[in-house]
């Protein structure tokens, strides 16, 4: 409910609500309840209906939906592959969306290759175009000044939170990399006389 409030992605399914709601022209906003009852009600009877449906099909075909994990990588990496660009390709009929899911896709390996969490890139590329509205809004109103955006109690402390945070990165991998660099002092041998 707060996603669809806010517009708050909590989830990447909340964050794939947005766009079929917006071609219904039922934009998330707090009024979306009393404008678009009906939009609100099919989605929350869609959701109903779709997880009677689940429960229908997946508790007695449980044990064939098991069989999916003995397909061999080799060939389930490959059809898994092609139906993401089929899926890409359909929503625009262009070939350079596939090109774009590639890229994406190469990203997202390489950031597992390196153990970085690619969580946080989704969650920029979805909350990134209303936060950088949302801070025009926001330098609109105060002139450009940042000051009178730190003004407030509230406003002031989330800075002050997230000044800390960042501090507490940078100082933390400072220290891990004085931690790792570090040569290992030898141990005093003592002498025999």
């Amino acid at each position: 409910m707060l996603h669809l409030h806010l517009r708050v992605s909590g989830a990447s399914m909340h964050a794939n609500l947005a766009p079929p709601l917006d071609l219904f022209s039922a934009a998330l906003r707090p009024n979306l309840i009393p404008e678009h009852p009906d939009v609100f009600w099919g989605l929350v009877a869609s959701m109903w209906v779709g997880n009677c449906f689940l429960l229908i099909l997946n508790v007695p075909l449980v044990r064939y939906w098991l069989t999916l994990f003995k397909i061999p990588y080799s060939v389930l990496f490959p059809a898994i592959l092609f139906f993401c660009c089929i899926g890409s390709f359909s929503v625009n009929n262009n070939v350079d969306d596939i090109f774009v899911t590639v890229f994406f896709g190469a990203l997202g390996y390489t950031f597992m290759r390196l153990g970085l969490d690619a969580a946080p890139l989704m969650l920029g590329f979805i909350l990134g175009p209303m936060l950088e509205e949302n801070f025009r809004r926001a330098m609109l109103l105060t002139r450009g000044s940042f000051v009178q955006m730190a003004d407030r109690p509230i406003a002031g402390s989330l800075f002050a939170l997230v000044g800390i945070f960042i501090l507490w990165q940078i100082v933390s991998a400072i220290l891990k990399m004085r931690k790792e660099r570090a040569p290992l002092v030898p141990a005093m041998v003592a002498e025999t006389p």
